[in-house]
Order: C-alpha cells, then structure tokens, then sequence
C-alpha cells in the first residue's frame, strides 16, 4: 500500500498576525504534518506514530512560529536550538522540517530508505537543523544543558528547548542534568516533557512511576509549567513567557494523548509503533481531513 499525501511548505506565521491568526495558522500546519507523517509511516512500513502524534502540536508551535530558527539562519550561532531528545519521533521532525521550509518536502518519501539522510533516528551530521543525534533515550537533556551552558559563557541570547518523552525521564541522566541546569542558572534552558503516560509496551505508572513529575521537577530547581500539549494558545503562552524565573530553568509538563487526535489510537499503548492497515489509514485520513 502507497499512500500519496502532498505537503506544501505552510512557512512561519506572518509578522504582524493577530493571535487568532497565529493560533490557526499553526493548527492547519499541525494538521498537515500528521497527514504526511502518518503517510511516511505507511509507506516506510515502520514508524512510532502515536508519540510522533503526541508531540507535533509542540513542534509546530516552535518551528511555525516561536523558535528564531529558519532556513537562512541555521548557521547562525545565536539562533534557538531546538533538540528531540526522544529520537524515535524523527520521522515528526522531519516532517515540521520540511512544513517550516528547512527540508524539502519530496525528500520525506525516503524517509528510513537505503541511503536516505531521514533515519529513523535523527543523526546531527546529515540533515541541517539536527541539533543532536539522538536515539539511546537520556542523552537530549544532558545536551540541551551544555548548550544552554555555552550560551551564557558565550553571551548568547539564544534559548534551548529540549523535548522528551516522559518514559525516557527514567532515565537518570535526566535529572543529574537538571541538578546542574539549576546549578548554572540556566534560564536559557526550556525543557518540554511529553507527558502522555505511555511508552513502549505499557504505561508509565506500571513500568516505573513517575508523578509527581512537576513535584519531582520542582525539587530539581526547575520552574515548573503544566499545559495542554495540544493546545496551540497554550503552547504559544507557556513558550512565550520562558524563562518565567531569573535563574531557573523552565520545566514545561506537556500533558499529551498518545495518537492525538485519531480517535482508534488515541491513548493506546499499541500504538507506539504499531503500522495502520489500509482501512485504518483511510480513516485517519479521513478524520484529519475533518480537522480543516
């Protein structure tokens, strides 16, 4: 089964938009990156799409309008750095890529292709805008803090936002991390935990509980921020208001339905990298194009 999805380069949102404005412009994006995710993953044969859809509402916010990065600053040393620390989800990367304009889109069709720079796993020297090559699950965050840290020895004004997954913060090289983000005062440092509560095979609570991860993130000497991860207005407000505190890192709870928003995968442990069969797809397809 090939599934024929287009996606045209939806660009940053305009100077000068009103909220509302913004707020649409980033859903449609949303939306279209789903549709062309969902199809690279039935045309590779393989994929994560459930937390791949958990977190592109948050990509879309940060590559459509709030991060100060585009196709001809990546150069640039003091444009924001934006890393996916749970590596599994490159295939949602690539696809904001090429919706903000810094991929083009045709190349989403190798995705995971022999000789294709779109691993399955983003590799840093093979596709611009690749902050870091990520895939073993707690490297994004350690990262995320020597960069923020060479930012405030360098001057810079550029921020770090790093994402992960609530399932990789079982990880301890998380919070040895986020001790010395607060050690360093690394305001500069925004970290977004993709809290849906499920990771491979099960959910978090049964595998190893994490809550009360803003408790627990708090007593790391991060500022702690709960919001809907898919909710375009509320992302836009909790990244625009980073750092809320002088000194202290953002630690932003992005509370997310695995799947979000196909009604069959929603929620479903399964869905971590299960494939959709040919009716599957046509429905999510279809309940996609509902959304415009």
């Amino acid at each position: 089964m090939t599934v024929n999805v287009d996606l045209p380069v939806v660009g940053r949102t305009a100077p000068g938009a009103s909220r509302a404005e913004v707020i649409a412009h980033i859903a449609e994006g949303a939306r279209l990156i789903r549709m062309k995710d969902l199809a690279n993953v039935v045309n590779a044969g393989q994929g994560h799409i459930g937390g791949e859809f958990s977190i592109i509402d948050v990509l879309a916010t940060l590559y459509l309008h709030e991060a100060n990065i585009t196709a001809d600053n990546l150069d640039d040393p003091d444009r924001d750095r934006v890393i996916l620390s749970k590596g599994h989800a490159a295939n949602a990367l690539y696809t904001a890529f090429a919706a903000a304009g810094l991929l083009g889109a045709a190349e989403l069709d190798t995705f995971v292709q022999p000789d294709s720079r779109l691993n399955g796993h983003p590799v840093r020297t093979k596709v611009p805008g690749v902050e870091a090559g990520t895939g073993p699950l707690g490297h994004g965050l350690p990262i995320a803090v020597g960069d923020a840290l060479a930012a405030k020895i360098d001057g810079s004004p550029r921020r770090v936002l790093v994402l992960t997954g609530d399932g990789e913060l079982q990880e301890g090289s998380n919070w040895e991390a986020l001790m010395a983000a607060a050690q360093f005062e690394l305001d500069n440092l925004i970290v977004v935990a993709d809290r849906n509560h499920l990771q491979q095979g099960a959910t978090t609570e049964d595998t190893n509980d994490l809550s009360p991860l803003d408790g627990k993130a708090r007593a790391f000497g991060a500022h702690v921020v709960d919001v809907d991860a898919h909710d375009h207005g509320a992302l836009l407000d909790a990244f625009g208001a980073a750092p809320v505190e002088p000194g202290r890192p953002t630690f932003i709870v992005a509370h997310s339905h695995k799947g979000h928003p196909i009604s069959f995968m929603s929620d479903s442990v399964p869905w971590h990298h299960k494939l959709p069969d040919e009716a599957q797809t046509a429905r999510a397809l279809t309940e996609l194009e509902a959304l415009k």
